[in-house]
């Protein structure tokens, strides 16, 4: 017998709270974690520890550039934020600091409140679009290489993973990307991408809306957008198009420990996110967002003293003969060291200077995140001396300080 039609939404919502749960949210921690941790060690992926031990934590004088995080941290007036609200922390966001955020972006953005959506990250909205719209018989559409983390959503979901390889110049081939698959029912876009750093022109996503196969919806993730002169996405989405954006604040803002995101988007297509469930927000992330939002010199101060670094880090591996990948116009970039690059990765790590993974398509090539002046002088100075090893004294290291394959990783080599 058929169950009453009242009892359908709610096991519904059960089965998409259970598909959720069965698919960690991932995020640049747990992905940095993962590939810096020893084969048979007792981490989990996510960097939780198993049997009682504990992560494999750097020394407190490692040079941390495999994260992407921003090493100047939460600005002044987000502190400050912090500090006047934790003394509310023992209840619920009874104050509706949530809610004043929300507000805040969507007027700053040209925006309808609905169309906004606060969460810890953008890592549990990114599952979540996916979760939503790929299954069975709706793929996920990528390029390759880019973020890992919703290919990990769609093993889950059941949908097809296809991916894309960029362009020459780096840009996603939005043309292949929306012949890919007529039943395409996400197409994910990182904009500047990660891993490489480089933008795809705004003229490219619009086409790519305006020729992706009929009801497949775009995803574009603007994690790194102030940190590159291109125009972001949120005009499409006041617009009504078939997208959601993403947008978070551990970039730019320096605040990954905080977790704080939004997705935008029309609120029908939001709608379908909230069936996986949404986590509440603490209030002093949201106070500091909301804080951050508000410094007019945040984003222009930052964006220079990063792009400088960029540039000069960018500028000193040219001049001495290694391989960039694409023009970065975010705190990333790749090199092709021509040699393995977990090696590589391995060889920076005995000397204390931890950096990002490698992908599957590229695997001579390894990932760098924009620290400091200071951190990415020492980065210079131990990938000369990495590179200027013999390959067997290279493999050597590595097979000392070999990392685990991560299974996002090795599930789509």
């Amino acid at each position: 017998m058929s169950p009453p039609e009242s009892a359908l939404p709610r096991r519904s919502f059960l089965r998409n709270l259970a598909l959720a749960a069965a698919v960690p949210v991932l995020t640049e921690a747990s992905l940095a974690h993962a590939a810096q941790t020893a084969p048979g060690s007792s981490t989990t992926p996510a960097g939780m520890a198993l049997h009682g031990q504990g992560p494999d934590i750097p020394p407190p004088d490692a040079v941390l550039i495999n994260a992407n995080e921003n090493p100047l941290g939460p600005c002044k007036a987000a502190i400050e934020a912090i500090g006047k609200i934790t003394p509310l922390g023992g209840r619920y966001d009874r104050v509706g600091e949530t809610q004043m955020l929300a507000v805040t972006f969507a007027h700053q953005s040209g925006l309808k409140l609905d169309h906004v959506e606060v969460y810890g990250g953008s890592g549990e909205p990114l599952t979540h679009t996916v979760l939503a719209y790929t299954g069975p018989g709706r793929s996920l559409v990528i390029a390759d290489p880019s973020y890992e983390a919703a290919m990990r959503a769609a093993m889950t979901s059941g949908g097809k993973i296809i991916k894309v390889p960029l362009t020459a110049d780096f840009q996603h081939d939005v043309k292949a990307m929306a012949a890919a698959d007529p039943n395409a029912g996400l197409i994910y876009v990182c904009n500047p991408n990660n891993p490489t750093g480089t933008m795809t022109n705004r003229a490219a996503i619009e086409w790519l809306l305006e020729n992706k196969p009929k009801g497949a919806i775009l995803l574009v993730d603007e994690a790194y957008i102030h940190l590159s002169d291109a125009k972001d996405s949120l005009d499409l989405v006041a617009a009504g198009k078939d997208l959601i954006v993403l947008r978070t604040f551990s970039k730019i803002y320096g605040m990954a420990g905080l977790r704080c995101g939004f997705a935008v988007g029309r609120p029908d297509l939001l709608a379908k996110l909230k069936a996986f469930g949404q986590n509440p927000m603490p209030i002093t992330g949201s106070a500091a967002a909301r804080a951050s939002l508000l410094d007019p010199t945040l984003i222009p101060e930052r964006k220079k003293i990063i792009g400088d670094v960029r540039r000069d880090t960018l500028t000193w591996l040219t001049a001495n003969g290694y391989k960039v990948l694409g023009d970065s116009q975010s705190n990333c970039f790749m090199i092709d060291t021509g040699r393995n690059g977990r090696a590589v990765m391995a060889a920076m790590k005995a000397r204390k200077v931890y950096i990002g993974r490698t992908w599957p398509i590229w695997p001579n090539a390894v990932r760098i995140s924009v620290g400091t002046a200071t951190e990415m002088a020492a980065f210079k100075t131990a990938f000369a001396e990495v590179m200027a090893l013999p390959p067997t004294a290279l493999m050597a290291t590595y097979g000392q300080y070999a990392q685990a394959e991560f299974d996002v990783l090795t599930h789509f080599a």
